[in-house]
């Protein structure tokens, strides 16, 4: 019986590598954000004489955008293969961020809300400054209420996992 129990450990141990080509496809995902950046760049690039102000900062907010996304998706990726699948060894190169190795499950958490909660914010924040345009199609003040309230569910949200960590790490184990 001891046998059988070795081997089922040994390949749900090994089964984390099924997350691998996982975080391949993300990487992958890293890629196509690096696409629709340059892409949004140079539509802008192109464009800035004749945009007026406030569509050029719509449109760097897009910016910001992607780039928070694509922040999280390297997070995802470095914190999620290095505690679920195995360590990245790459310690002693120079440009190593600080909190690679350092970031658990749990920071892990309130990094991707904290990410989710300005990626709403930047959102919401475009969604207003579209109301005062003329000649662009308007957001009901039903959908303004929806993005409004979900921008606030997820810094609720944010809030409480903080509070729950906090609580956690006081408990004694």
């Amino acid at each position: 019986m001891r046998f059988f129990e070795h081997v089922l450990e040994v390949i749900m141990f090994r089964s984390r590598w099924l997350l691998a080509p996982m975080y391949i496809g993300l990487v992958g995902g890293l890629v196509l954000m690096l696409v629709k950046f340059v892409q949004e760049f140079l539509h802008i690039f192109t464009h800035i004489v004749d945009t007026p102000e406030k569509e050029v900062v719509l449109s760097i907010l897009g910016l910001v955008d992607i780039t928070l996304v694509a922040n999280l998706l390297i997070m995802v990726i470095f914190s999620g293969y290095e505690n679920f699948v195995s360590k990245i060894d790459v310690a002693t190169h120079e440009d190593r961020p600080s909190w690679m190795g350092h970031v658990d499950y749990s920071g892990l958490k309130l990094k991707l809300i904290g990410s989710i909660v300005a990626i709403s914010a930047i959102d919401l924040l475009k969604a207003f400054m579209h109301q005062s345009q003329v000649g662009i199609e308007h957001q009901s003040n039903t959908q303004m209420a929806w993005m409004v309230g979900i921008h606030f569910i997820l810094i609720l949200s944010g809030v409480l996992f903080a509070v729950m960590d906090k609580i956690s790490e006081s408990t004694k184990h």
